[in-house]
């Protein structure tokens, strides 16, 4: 069971986002939901990036930052990443004018909250390929709804 404590405002959330973009975020607290609540943030709030093209720089120079590496088995995926952003984007599209907390909350309930929703779509092997992690990878069971 997934343990998930809701967002309380929109503070919370753009902390989050800025703490990506400075890299300043601790590292304990880039969690799955922060990932999503970066990802909407950028796309509510800073629509001039383009994050399709931005967000790969954005998450590997906060890796480093934190001590991370982005490697063939660890750090930066591309094709999680950009999948990521797509589902953000539909997400985001639905529900728009709602304050931006209420929206990071109401994704992490929906199936995209599940750590393992892309395996919906990925075959494990597949999904977790060096390939896939270097590059966008279509994927193997059933093609994205957004």
């Amino acid at each position: 069971m997934r343990t998930f404590i809701p967002f309380g405002s929109d503070e919370e959330v753009v902390v989050i986002g800025r703490g990506l973009l400075d890299r300043t975020l601790p590292k304990t607290t880039w969690t799955h939901a922060a990932h999503f609540a970066a990802t909407l943030w950028l796309l509510k709030c800073r629509p001039e990036i383009e994050l399709g093209r931005e967000m790969p720089g954005f998450i590997r120079g906060y890796n480093e930052a934190t001590g991370g590496a982005n490697t063939d088995t660890s750090g930066y995926h591309e094709t999680i990443t950009q999948a990521s952003i797509r589902a953000a984007q539909a997400f985001l599209s639905e529900r728009g004018s709602d304050p931006l907390f209420l929206i990071c909350n109401a994704l992490m309930r929906s199936r995209l909250g599940e750590p393992d929703w892309l395996m919906d779509y990925w075959t494990r092997s597949r999904l977790f390929s060096v390939e896939a992690r270097r590059m966008w990878v279509e994927p193997d069971l059933r093609e994205l709804p957004f």
